[in-house]
């Protein structure tokens, strides 16, 4: 966002009349017009649709849909939970917000899936089934996703580490013997955790192999790691949409799964043995049918 509007204040001098006063309107309320159509944009600020259309090649874009794209992606680091409840509030049905915020998941987990790099994805499995130690780290709203990442990587592996923190220095002191052959996973959407951007940059530091779980290239998690795999997050409303992310997750560990299914099944049937042992699990009564007379 600060490069944008670095950009937009450094071609302003030059703009003319209308192309000024777009772009004073986006500089003040960009939140805003990351979700308005080129007309509406011009109701707003009081030119034409053809101006507004002319504005994004001044700045050296294609089009207005890109400067468009632009800042949707990154306003979303940006927006205080405030803003994000009233800007989302326009982009919702609100009478099928149900309907409205599904369709929203399906579509995230759909550009997730065309855009994924398959290769990176075979990479990093590889890397992980290839660790000493592995640590799995994320904070708010992401932590979740890192305990889910977590819990069933301890049914796979048997050196794994959820960190578990409320302070950057607990954080450091969870993974200061990550070293070399090690993997650090990293997971982190908008809102952007500094904490565990800061714990990735000290792993890999170290020589551990850095792993962020991200939604895209300027996440300034995936800029401190060796890898990165992206999902794409949105905001409904003050909510974090993080169905994709945690697909993403999901086909990641069948992958590793897969490649160590012989372990997993012996560590399951030992596993099935004491959850039956100690009656973790509902065990559930046969059905059956009583007659009356």
């Amino acid at each position: 966002m600060d490069n944008l509007i670095s950009l937009i204040k450094k071609k302003y001098p030059n703009l003319s009349k209308g192309h000024k006063a777009i772009a004073s309107y986006i500089i003040n309320h960009y939140d805003k017009a990351a979700f308005m159509t080129a007309a509406r944009l011009g109701e707003e600020v009081g030119v034409s649709e053809s101006t507004v259309v002319r504005f994004p090649v001044e700045l050296g874009f294609s089009g207005y849909p890109m400067l468009q794209k632009e800042l949707k992606e990154v306003i979303k680091s940006k927006l205080t939970a405030a803003q994000r409840l009233e800007v989302s509030s326009n982009r919702i049905d609100k009478d099928n917000v149900l309907k409205s915020v599904l369709q929203s998941d399906m579509n995230k987990i759909k550009m997730t899936m065309e855009e994924i790099d398959i290769d990176n994805f075979n990479r990093i499995t590889e890397e992980i089934l290839s660790a000493r130690h592995i640590y799995i780290m994320g904070v708010r709203s992401s932590a979740p996703l890192a305990s889910f990442l977590g819990f069933y990587f301890n049914l796979i592996f048997e050196n794994v580490r959820l960190v578990h923190t409320t302070s950057v220095s607990e954080m450091f002191e969870q993974i200061l013997n990550a070293r070399k052959g090690d993997v650090v996973i990293g997971v982190s959407f908008p809102r952007y955790s500094r904490r565990t951007t800061k714990a990735i940059q000290f792993a890999k530091k170290q020589g551990a192999t850095a792993i962020a779980i991200t939604d895209n290239e300027d996440s300034p998690l995936a800029k401190s790691s060796n890898y990165s795999l992206y999902a794409r997050s949105d905001m409904n409303s003050f909510v974090d949409s993080l169905v994709a992310p945690l697909s993403v997750i999901n086909a990641l560990i069948v992958a590793i799964g897969l490649k160590k299914k012989n372990h997993i099944q012996e560590n399951l049937e030992k596993l099935e043995r004491i959850w039956d042992e100690y009656q973790v699990y509902e065990k559930g009564e046969p059905y059956t049918t009583h007659q009356t007379d």
